[in-house]
């Protein structure tokens, strides 16, 4: 096998981004943070947009970075980032409008308007992903609804990497696990589908034709090897470039898209994506009816999953805090609610009044009062609140993925960044009563990793890319203890959330 030298893996998420060395060492994956950084949406008037303009800035000084520090050295670089969003650039490959914000009020509505021009039923047959007002179809259609121009002006289409791709290397792509959360990719044949796009007059030329992780692609451009530092040698490859499709690659399990596996998956961070890695989509009603989603991964396989609002709530809570002038570090946050009185305050963190919020604990506080609970006597009883609600949704995920499946599955993995929350990581084994292997944190910028040392043939397959990942220190296993308080709080959630729904 070839050595692979260093691998760089330029990792964006919904709230922050970081550019991470990897090279074999021994019998391990050796990591190191080359550059962190801040990613926040930027209210412009009444509209929410990513600083595409910052982020590149900051993924050119990561990459300065680490070609000071690693030189020829470097073999490649593979670029992951959240789903959904996209930009438009027109035929002098000048941005169309900006890089909006998938939390951007603009798609609201738009779900119901669409099925006017094509059925739910006929979208879900066409896709099998999950129905979200942020998806890129209901974007898509936002900008017809308001009559905007930029579609008619559009001649390229590019997801959120793809751009970052197309910055890297000047070859436009789109990649095919992040194509695939757009709501507008076929489930089986993987290409656009021309059903949704005619039903919904969107222009089918501005798509390309989705390319599989692991593709090289150019080399990069002379004016990036000029700004970085970078080498020639340097190959850019597209991983799995949406980062759940990244971190499911980085779980420690034994096998690899098997037709019944006996685990499921929790990618835990600002969202929570928890689901199962099959190798054929479910499209049966009963999969529609739950909403589920059918994301593309890596070799064909397909994840089976949903999205969760995740550490998000929680998240806005310290920044409500902090605008009052109070600065809980994430460490002190997580010690006030393990104090605190355990299944108090139950929320449906998944009710559309706590995607954007202006004050989430404004927000909270007002779903407490609507369903007739208790106030919440301190700030750690709030903290407390949102996990123990998180795990609960973890646990009403677990049945509806049995019920798609028709068995029980036995182990929970989680990765990402939230398996740092260890009282998050022991709710979800109570809540579940399932054994919740956690870790690896670092599991996006690990898949995207394995991605590329597949591709330059240092990795045979995904699987030893696991075997490599199961040996790694920051694996923790948590026991479910009593369930008997945790299934009285999910039938009490389960009544806040029908309360809700006049909320």
């Amino acid at each position: 096998m070839a050595d692979s030298g260093v691998v760089i893996a330029v990792d964006l998420g919904a709230s922050s981004g970081r550019v991470i060395a990897a090279e074999l060492n021994s019998d391990r994956i050796q990591l190191t943070d080359v550059h962190r950084f801040e990613n926040a949406p930027v209210h412009i008037g009444t509209r929410l947009h990513w600083s595409l303009h910052g982020l590149w800035q900051q993924i050119e000084h990561g990459l300065s970075l680490s070609a000071k520090e690693y030189g020829d050295r470097i073999a490649s670089v593979g670029v992951d980032t959240w789903g959904v969003d996209f930009v438009l650039l027109d035929r002098n490959t000048d941005l169309v409008g900006p890089g909006f914000c998938y939390r951007d009020a603009r798609t609201n509505g738009m779900m119901q308007r669409v099925f006017e021009s094509i059925s739910q039923a006929d979208i879900f047959e066409q896709t099998g992903v999950q129905f979200m007002e942020i998806n890129t179809l209901y974007q898509l259609y936002s900008m017809r609804a308001e009559k905007s121009p930029l579609l008619d002006i559009a001649e390229h289409f590019l997801m959120i990497p793809d751009f970052v791709n197309w910055l890297l290397t000047g070859e436009m792509v789109n990649e095919y696990t992040n194509a695939s959360t757009t709501q507008i990719l076929h489930a089986t044949n993987r290409g656009w589908s021309a059903k949704i796009l005619d039903a919904l007059n969107i222009p089918k030329h501005i798509f390309k034709t989705p390319v599989q992780p692991g593709t090289q692609l150019a080399a990069l451009r002379s004016s990036v090897r000029v700004r970085t530092g970078l080498s020639e040698r340097v190959q850019v490859i597209a991983p799995a470039t949406h980062d759940t499709g990244s971190a499911v690659l980085a779980v420690p399990a034994e096998d690899f898209a098997s037709s019944k596996p006996n685990w499921c998956y929790i990618s835990s961070g600002t969202w929570s994506l928890m689901g199962v890695e099959l190798s054929q989509p479910i499209l049966t009603e009963a999969c529609r009816q739950l909403n589920f989603t059918n994301e593309g991964g890596a070799n064909g396989s397909v994840r089976l999953l949903k999205n969760l609002a995740g550490l998000w709530p929680f998240q806005q809570c310290r920044a409500s805090w902090l605008r009052m002038g109070t600065n809980y570090e994430w460490s002190k946050l997580a010690a006030m609610a393990a104090r605190a009185k355990p299944l108090q305050s139950l929320i449906d963190l998944e009710h559309p009044k706590f995607v954007a919020p202006d004050n989430m604990l404004e927000a909270i506080k007002d779903f407490l009062k609507h369903t007739k609970q208790a106030p919440p006597v301190d700030d750690g009883a709030i903290a407390r609140a949102t996990l123990e609600s998180l795990a609960l949704r973890y646990r009403f995920c677990l049945g509806w993925l049995e019920q798609l499946l028709g068995y029980r599955l036995e182990t929970i993995h989680i990765v990402g960044g939230g398996v740092q929350n260890a009282l998050l990581c022991q709710m979800t084994a109570d809540a579940c009563q399932r054994p919740v292997v956690a870790g690896p944190v670092e599991a996006t910028a690990l898949g995207n990793i394995i991605s590329q040392m597949v591709s330059l043939e240092r990795f045979s397959s995904i699987a030893e890319g696991r075997r490599w990942i199961r040996s790694m220190s920051d694996i923790v296993q948590y026991e479910p203890k009593y369930s008997g308080d945790w299934d009285k709080a999910a039938e009490r959630l389960k009544s806040y959330i029908n309360l809700a729904e006049s909320w």
